[in-house]
């Protein structure tokens, strides 16, 4: 019996590490993912020290039953737990757990490599690696995390190919090649947006910057101190028991109003979304996403106090300067990018020089559309089949993908991000360690006539084998 984890980000690190064993009968589990963010993901992987977590410490805790774990791994006290801290020391916390699992663990295949294909073999799979190597494996666990933006409408050709277009800003540290005094425009006012900012406020950019997005929006503030939790009034409850958007939002407006701070609202509703969700018709998730979405997101998904003192002080001057618009054509000229922009409400088209456009959409979820190898051959081969929203993979209730005929696949699942179909709150810390938890009681650790040593013995020989055809 063979469990392979696919993803060594958040959620597979995760999984891994409650499915990790002791015991000499334990069932092997494998974890696959690339060496360059193995055990972090590209959340706390691809990250600089000015990239603050927008979950307060103290409730970060990668294992289900102790939210308080990262806090008491950096000994924090209580101010320090309701801090804000880098994501790049979350990314060290991660790793340490995957470490210490491992060391303890007879059970624990680290792989690390990018796996490209799978494929169904009778009962079981066959895992290809990147470097042509195969293995079988009777469980396979979808861990990709969200997937790498898609290619922006509308950049022309010679501009995408030119240092003046940043597609990914983590990458190759491409920030730092951007002259302080440079014209940015950013496209998305989001989390990576803000990102993008910090680190441009961190290098000295004395530079205008514009940010559009489609409404404009910009991620709500956390306030320095935790508000008082409430407990859901009565009608409150009952709008969610319809399974109405309008009533909830009904509901939601008149208690925003008289609580201490709106933000206790939003984080009290948390616990009962992924059950609203599930029970919204298809139509009216449709509504909720073109019509709710991005209001919701910038409530939600709220930023560290001192992030959004940044983007505040930036806009207050003027440097920072927020609008709601799309981004119609932008093409390379020889004094820069000059970009098409419609803004929100207005029939003209204003054209605009810029040293450098940044994409700033944030990661994806729309399986149908995506670039990613795995993702794109489970696709294409029919083993997965994407959600009419373009929220991630169709799955059972057991969280066991749904092929393009609707049937689920038996031993083949799916966890983290591309749940947002079947959960759509599903993309925070919290929510991800509950559903790993969930996912390692129902995968168990069945025992094994084989020891954990002979099966990695197997292991190794199965990839030697593969790489000598």
């Amino acid at each position: 019996m063979r469990i392979t984890i696919i993803g060594a980000g958040f959620s597979g690190n995760t999984l891994a590490t409650l499915l990790a064993s002791e015991s000499e009968t334990a069932t092997e589990v494998c974890l696959v993912g690339v060496d360059e963010t193995f055990g972090r993901g590209v959340a706390y992987g691809e990250t600089r020290p000015e990239h603050l977590l927008n979950v307060r410490a103290g409730h970060l805790g990668a294992d289900p039953d102790n939210a308080g774990e990262f806090a008491d791994w950096l000994h924090l006290g209580p101010q320090g737990r309701n801090g804000f801290l880098p994501r790049l020391a979350y990314g060290e916390y991660l790793t340490d757990r995957l470490h210490k699992a491992k060391a303890h663990a007879t059970n624990l295949t680290l792989l690390r490599q990018e796996a490209i294909a799978v494929d169904r073999i009778g009962d079981g799979f066959r895992v290809h690696l990147d470097d042509g190597s195969y293995f079988a494996s009777d469980r396979v666990v979808l861990a990709l995390g969200a997937l790498a933006p898609q290619r922006l409408a509308g950049v022309g050709p010679r501009l995408a190919q030119s240092q003046r277009y940043v597609a990914w800003p983590w990458q190759d540290n491409a920030l730092d090649k951007i002259q302080p005094d440079a014209r940015v425009l950013i496209v998305g006012t989001g989390l990576t947006m803000a990102d993008v900012v910090m680190s441009l406020s961190k290098r000295g950019h004395t530079g205008g910057i514009v940010a559009i997005s489609r409404h404009g929006l910009v991620p709500q503030s956390h306030q320095p101190e935790p508000g008082p939790a409430i407990e859901l009034p009565p009608s409150l409850q009952q709008a969610l028991r319809t399974y109405s958007i309008r009533q909830l939002v009904a509901a939601i407006r008149p208690l925003a109003r008289v609580i201490p701070d709106w933000r206790s609202a939003i984080d009290a509703l948390r616990p009962h979304l992924q059950d609203f969700w599930r029970g919204l018709p298809a139509r009216d998730r449709a509504r909720f996403l073109r019509h709710v979405r991005s209001y919701w997101e910038v409530v939600r998904h709220r930023v560290a106090p001192e992030v959004g003192a940044v983007l505040d002080d930036l806009r207050a001057s003027g440097q920072l300067d927020m609008r709601a618009g799309r981004l119609v054509r932008a093409g390379l000229r020889t004094d820069g990018a000059h970009v098409l922009i419609r803004e929100r409400g207005s029939e003209q088209i204003g054209v605009e020089r810029f040293d450098y456009v940044i994409r700033a959409t944030g990661l994806d979820t729309d399986i149908a559309q995506t670039t990613h190898p795995l993702a794109s051959h489970l696709h294409e081969a029919g083993l997965i089949s994407a959600d009419a929203h373009g929220l991630g993979v169709n799955v059972s209730d057991s969280l066991e993908v749904l092929d393009s005929r609707g049937a689920p696949i038996a031993g083949l699942y799916c966890l983290g991000p591309l749940l947002r179909g079947h959960l759509w709150e599903i993309t925070a810390v919290p929510e991800l360690r509950t559903a790993a938890k969930k996912l390692s009681q129902q995968l168990g650790l069945a025992g094994s006539n084989a020891t954990a040593q002979g099966r990695r013995r197997n292991l190794e020989r199965e990839l030697a084998l593969s790489q000598s055809f």
